[in-house]
């Protein structure tokens, strides 16, 4: 009986609730469903014809900025500024002229002719694809030279029924007496209009007509080649001009076209042109008769079958479980915790019926926990206070660990602090000295005294910087072929003479066979290898030292044993040596130095290189460092060494053979800061390079493209048109050669956005000798010359003449920043600290380097708070350096 009544009433609820809204739904769409149609159109048409247009402003801005590259060509200065009478060499200059303008032609295909043209329309040089000959005149001449706009461009229909693009730039040279400047004439490029006309055909709907007008209403292009060079009336165009600044699809009769009513969008393009696209009203909204029809039918449909149909459901999904649970809940009230409902369907009545007779089978499993906890409560207290005390014990562990963490920041610090301070003292300590006294005998032993320190201390910060990667897992390892008895014989070139000075016995041992090559980092193996090398020679005072080198066919890895006859470890100690800033005792750290990182990093980098580091030892006997890696050979066909006889083959360039070198290579210089310009100059010139210098971008897409160079230096910020830019330029002119950045911004992001933008390698700022050593040696099959060329030639007298050079510079320079600064011109603020950046750390002056990299990555982060203080440290840095000159 209450079922029949809840059905009633669900009845009476859903029938209001399901059919109103339907009537009002169906009515509010098929009221609304024309104005959907024409939206959906407008938008349609209006995003079609804003794509055609950006298409259309992409491609005529590319070739504006072609114009106007070409009219800052260097070779076209050249031409314009020698006189009339210098008849020889004007030909000799318009035949440079002329490649130039082929170069472009060939570059941009759709370039048809280029005209250089004076002020009366007098053609001074010209180049066609099609070889025809120079115009006598231009219909848009007169209004050219009305006309103040330095760059213009025009539409022009041509007798053969096409249109043809202009694009003319104005050339201005200096007078240098007035200081003013003075129009020289005219750049005029036509191009055929391909993407305009490929644009035009395109459409959203069928019958689409696509119209691109002039403003006096000349049809210069058509989707249907009978209206092109008609002409709109000037009622029409001022319809028209109306649309474009209303931005929107409207009805609109166009009697030169047809007497139909046409839904028609316009847009303005630059130059007063009209991009118009139309389509009969008709066949625009034909499809929003049928969309009605079908909506009446369903509403129809709906209102009469979607009450009962929800009914049903509800019936069956709701009341029915509502019953059997309103029958169960009654037989718990009544103490019946037997009962359980049957199995229903996976959802939510599903669960509510899982849920309550979970719900039953808890309440008999708490009864009988009550009864268990009744008889067991004596022992859960026992069991609960030992748990209060095992982890009071953990908590003491814990104490004490965080304890020992402190002891050994502490200890570390102390450590640091020691290992910075001493390669410091040594090199402040000397560095004075060489000013005090900077004729005296042994400065060049003080200066080696003062590098030898200046790397250990890198080599310490770099240690802590592996460190922190590590444990972030942020460091990356390569897969490289390397050759392993090159690796090993530059192991033993810098262990052995370490090893000789204490007197000690080294050697390197190869089990044969070993395969001549794995696959790995070198650069990380080579640093394990000499980590645990050194150690070996530092804890070693007497006997030996050696090296053993054997593969594992069953494993695929390489094993490196690092034997010595030092001090030895004990059982607890060898627990602690892996650990980062830990040594064997404090005895160890105060007897030997150091910081305890080596080992910590080796074992981590075997590990990244899949292996291992493990080590055997005993106090008073010696060590043995056990190190694999796995060898990653893609093949199992690889080359062996069997024979004792390759072991002893020289892989070591002489000097000599390398100072008899000369090398016959095309390079191009893009380096605008003249220091660096002559400071490279010098160092391409120790193997007989003379590179041809381009002060901007633009120079050297220019000379890129008229020369057949090997290899291009970009760097990679410089006026007029950065090496970025003009890197893209060349690679998409087709230059295949390979083109180095020179760049003082390292880091990943920066070096990934030069290599997409076409360069083939980097080279950072300051540049490092071997590093531009290894590109040349890479790309022009260079060999490594001997650190004594590279000396003699940093001793030089043009070297110290260019490094005098620049420090002279500083001055207006410091003028130069304060200037900016105070004029708050922030980006030419900024240019200016990445050049002192790049040009003082190549002359050796670090704190300018570091002081103007600080200064730009403020300038580039957009951190005023911090501008004030990175350009008093900079300026600071140059006074201090001028004071330190002058002294």
């Amino acid at each position: 009986m209450k079922t029949s009544k809840l059905s009633i009433r669900l009845l009476w609820y859903i029938t209001p609730l399901v059919i109103l809204p339907l009537l009002l739904l169906g009515g509010f769409t098929l009221t609304n469903v024309t104005s959907s149609t024409q939206k959906q159109a407008k938008l349609i048409v209006s995003r079609f014809v804003e794509q055609q247009q950006q298409k259309m402003f992409n491609y005529m801005e590319i070739y504006q900025s072609t114009t106007k590259l070409l009219s800052t060509s260097p070779v076209l200065s050249d031409f314009l500024s020698l006189p009339e009478n210098e008849t020889q060499e004007k030909t000799q200059r318009l035949g440079a002229l002329m490649d130039v303008f082929a170069s472009y032609s060939e570059a941009y295909p759709d370039i048809i002719s280029i005209n250089l043209v004076n002020e009366h329309g007098q053609s001074h040089a010209f180049y066609a694809s099609n070889l025809n000959r120079a115009p006598q005149s231009y219909p848009f001449f007169a209004q050219v030279r009305q006309s103040n706009l330095r760059q213009q461009q025009f539409m022009q229909a041509s007798h053969n029924g096409g249109t043809q693009l202009y694009f003319v730039q104005q050339i201005y040279g200096v007078d240098f007496n007035l200081n003013r400047p003075q129009r020289e004439g005219y750049i005029i490029v036509q191009v055929a209009p391909s993407i305009i006309s490929s644009s035009i055909l395109e459409a959203p709907y069928d019958n689409t007509l696509n119209l691109l007008v002039s403003a006096s209403g000349e049809v210069l292009f058509s989707s249907d080649s009978h209206f092109n060079q008609s002409f709109l009336s000037a009622e029409e165009m001022a319809q028209i001009n109306g649309l474009a600044d209303k931005g929107k699809l409207d009805s609109l009769v166009l009697p030169s076209i047809d007497n139909l009513r046409r839904m028609t969008y316009s847009a303005q393009l630059s130059g007063g042109y009209y991009y118009i696209s139309t389509i009969p009203k008709t066949i625009l909204y034909q499809s929003g008769k049928a969309i009605s029809l079908t909506t009446a039918l369903i509403v129809i449909l709906s209102v009469i079958t979607l009450p009962i149909l929800i009914f049903i459901v509800v019936r069956n999904l709701l009341l029915t479980p509502i019953e059997l649970l309103g029958e169960a809940s009654h037989r718990v009230g009544d103490g019946d915790l037997s009962v359980a409902l049957p199995a229903h369907d996976d959802d939510e009545v599903g669960i509510l019926f899982d849920d309550f007779n979970h719900m039953i089978k808890q309440i008999r499993d708490f009864q009988g926990e009550l009864e268990d906890y009744k008889l067991h409560l004596e022992e859960k207290v026992e069991n609960r206070t030992r748990a209060l005390e095992e982890m009071n014990r953990q908590l003491e562990v814990a104490i004490a660990e965080a304890e020992q963490a402190s002891q050994l920041k502490s200890r570390f610090l102390a450590n640091m602090s020691h290992e910075i301070r001493t390669p410091l003292t040594a090199i402040m300590g000397f560095t004075e000295q060489i000013l005090h006294y900077p004729n005296a005998t042994n400065s060049a032993l003080h200066l080696d005294t003062i590098l030898r320190n200046s790397r250990h201390l890198l080599e310490l910060i770099n240690n802590i910087l592996d460190l922190s990667k590590i444990e972030a897992e942020k460091l990356a390892v390569e897969q490289d072929p390397i050759e392993l008895l090159h690796l090993l014989k530059d192991v033993e070139s810098i262990i052995a003479p370490m090893a000789e000075q204490k007197q000690l016995d080294f050697t390197v041992h190869y089990a044969l066979p070993l395969p001549q090559q794995l696959f790995s980092d070198e650069t990380r193996l080579k640093q394990i290898l000499l980590n645990i090398a050194t150690n070996a020679v530092k804890f070693t005072e007497t006997g030996s030292i050696q090296i053993n080198a054997r593969y594992r066919s069953d494993t695929a890895r390489f094993e490196f044993e690092v034997k010595d006859s030092g001090i030895g470890m004990s059982q607890g100690e060898m627990s602690r040596v892996f650990k980062p800033f830990e040594q064997a005792d404090s005895t160890t750290t105060r007897r030997f130095g150091g910081t305890g990182l080596g080992l910590c990093i080796s074992k981590n980098l075997a590990q990244l290189l899949g292996g291992d580091v493990s080590v055997e030892s005993a106090q008073g006997v010696g060590s043995c460092f056990n190190i694999s890696v796995a060898a990653n050979h893609p093949t199992q066909d690889f080359a062996w060494i069997d024979d004792e006889g390759q072991l002893s083959h020289d892989h070591v360039v002489s000097a000599q053979q390398l100072d008899q070198t000369q090398l016959e290579a095309e390079i191009l210089l893009a380096e605008d800061n003249p220091d660096n310009q002559e400071l490279l100059t010098l160092l391409l010139g120790a193997w007989g390079l003379k590179p041809d210098i381009a002060s901007n971008g633009a120079q050297a897409v220019e000379m890129a493209l008229v020369n057949d160079y090997d290899l291009i230096l970009m760097d990679m910020q410089m006026p007029v048109m950065g090496g970025l830019e003009a890197t893209e330029m060349l690679r998409h002119a087709a230059y295949d050669g390979p083109i180095i950045a020179l760049t003082a911004n390292v880091m990943k992001h920066d070096i990934d956005t030069y290599l997409a933008a076409g360069c083939d390698a980097t080279l950072a700022k300051p540049i490092d000798r071997e590093k531009l050593g290894a590109v040349l040696l890479n790309y022009l099959q260079l060999e490594d010359d001997k650190n004594s060329q590279w000396n003699s030639l940093l001793q030089s007298e043009k070297y110290l003449q260019i490094s005098r050079n620049y420090v002279e510079k500083l001055p207006d320079q410091l003028i130069q920043l304060e200037q900016l600064f105070g004029d708050q011109e922030w980006e030419s603020l900024r240019a200016l600290a990445h050049s002192l950046k790049g040009s003082a750390g190549c002359f050796g002056f670090n704190n300018i380097h570091s002081a103007a990299g600080d200064l730009e990555t403020c300038l580039r982060e957009d951190n005023p708070t911090k501008w004030e203080y990175a350009m008093l440290t900079l300026t600071q840095a140059i006074r201090y350096t001028l004071e330190q000159e002058h002294a």
